[in-house]
């Protein structure tokens, strides 16, 4: 069956690029031809990505989501190798798992820096982008897709982090939509 899906000439963001999910985000889109600005701490696992699909289509950015300066450099850095964002993928996302009385105040922001923070700095710089050119009349000025878990509506045993991380990111894809 031929694929009817065609990302062809697009350019996406993809958080968590290195391995799992974002990893096989990352290498779908190219597969459909888009151009990837591919995001994660793993620097190993971004040059692999980008040894097997070159230089000239997948953009590794080695840093933390949720460091605002690198999210600002980031969105730059992407925007003038490979032109305007046409989509964010935002799936970056770490546990650390532990029973609510044994958690740490470290764990417990460690996930929502990841998961909240990171996915608001992010939507914010590529969305902003986004909204500038809808206002400027472009017709389709991207897409964003937020990766949440089930575990953010029926909650986590054990990772009562990652479901409040999670739950709150449902709440901010709906925010968005609502706002834009």
């Amino acid at each position: 069956m031929q694929n009817i899906v065609s990302l062809e000439g697009r350019r996406i963001v993809v958080t968590g690029a290195a391995q799992g999910i974002g990893r096989a985000t990352a290498e779908l889109a190219v597969a459909l031809g888009a151009k990837v600005a591919a995001v994660d701490l793993n620097a190993d696992g971004l040059e692999q990505l980008a040894a097997a699909h070159g230089r000239d289509v997948v953009l590794p950015l080695v840093g933390s989501v949720s460091d605002p300066a690198f999210v600002r450099a980031s969105v730059a850095r992407a925007t003038e190798v490979l032109g305007p964002l046409d989509g964010l993928v935002n799936n970056a996302g770490i546990t650390r798992p532990a029973m609510i009385e044994r958690m740490t105040l470290e764990q417990w922001r460690e996930v929502i820096d990841v998961h909240l923070t990171g996915s608001f700095l992010w939507l914010q710089a590529v969305g902003g982008a986004m909204l500038e050119r809808a206002k400027a009349g472009d017709p389709r000025p991207g897409a964003i897709v937020n990766v949440s878990s089930d575990a953010g509506r029926r909650g986590s045993i054990g990772q009562i982090n990652y479901a409040a991380a999670k739950s709150g990111l449902l709440g901010m894809t709906m925010s968005a939509a609502r706002e834009w």
